[in-house]
C-alpha cells in the first residue's frame, strides 16, 4: 500500500516523475547493470579460495585468490565508473536518496576489493586471517551494495530503457 504523502508530496511526485532510464547503454542495454556480475562473482570466489586455502594449505590458492582479489577490485573499478557517470549525469537518478545508498556501498566495497588486492600484491598481509577476513567483509559490502542496486531497479525502475512498443 502506499503512502499517502508519496502522491501529495510535490517533491516526491517530481524525483517519481523524471527519467531515470540509463544513459550508458549498448543496444538498448544499460551498460552498469551488465558490468557488474564480474566483480560480484569474484568476491564470492575470493572468499571461496580463501577457505579451500585455509583448508588445503595449497599455495595454488594463494596465487588463485591473488589474481580473483585483483579482478574484483579492477572489474569493480569499471563497474563503478560506469555506475558513478549514470548517477551524475541522469537527474531521475541522482534524485533518489537510495542511489546515494547504492553509490556509498559501492565505494565502500571498491575500497575493501583494493585493501584485499593490496594486502596479497605487495604481501604486507598473510590470508588467514586478514585476508580471508578482508574477503569476507567485501562479500558482506557486496550484498548491501546489490541490495540497494536492486531496489534502484526492482522499485524505482532505474536504468531500465522501456521503448515505445512495450
Amino acid at each position: 500500500m502506499k503512502d499517502d504523502t508519496e502522491t501529495t508530496n510535490p517533491v516526491v511526485a517530481d524525483v517519481r516523475d523524471k527519467d531515470a532510464s540509463s544513459a550508458i547503454a549498448v543496444a538498448g542495454h544499460p551498460l552498469h547493470a551488465m558490468s557488474v556480475h564480474f566483480p560480484i562473482a569474484l568476491a564470492f570466489i575470493t572468499l571461496a579460495v580463501d577457505a579451500l586455502f585455509w583448508w588445503s594449505a595449497d599455495p595454488f590458492w594463494l596465487r588463485a585468490g591473488l589474481w580473483s582479489s585483483g579482478g574484483v577490485f579492477f572489474f569493480g573499478l569499471a563497474a563503478g565508473a560506469v555506475g558513478t557517470i549514470e548517477l551524475l549525469s541522469v537527474p531521475g537518478i541522482r534524485g533518489r536518496v537510495a542511489s546515494w545508498a547504492h553509490a556509498i556501498a559501492a565505494v565502500t566495497l571498491i575500497a575493501c576489493a583494493g585493501l584485499n588486492w593490496g594486502l596479497r600484491v605487495t604481501g604486507a598481509g598473510d590470508v588467514l586471517p586478514h585476508g580471508i577476513l578482508v574477503s569476507l567483509l567485501t562479500c558482506i559490502m557486496t550484498g548491501m551494495a546489490g541490495w540497494h542496486g536492486g531496489k534502484l531497479i526492482f522499485d524505482h525502475g532505474v536504468g531500465l530503457m522501456v521503448s515505445a512498443k512495450d
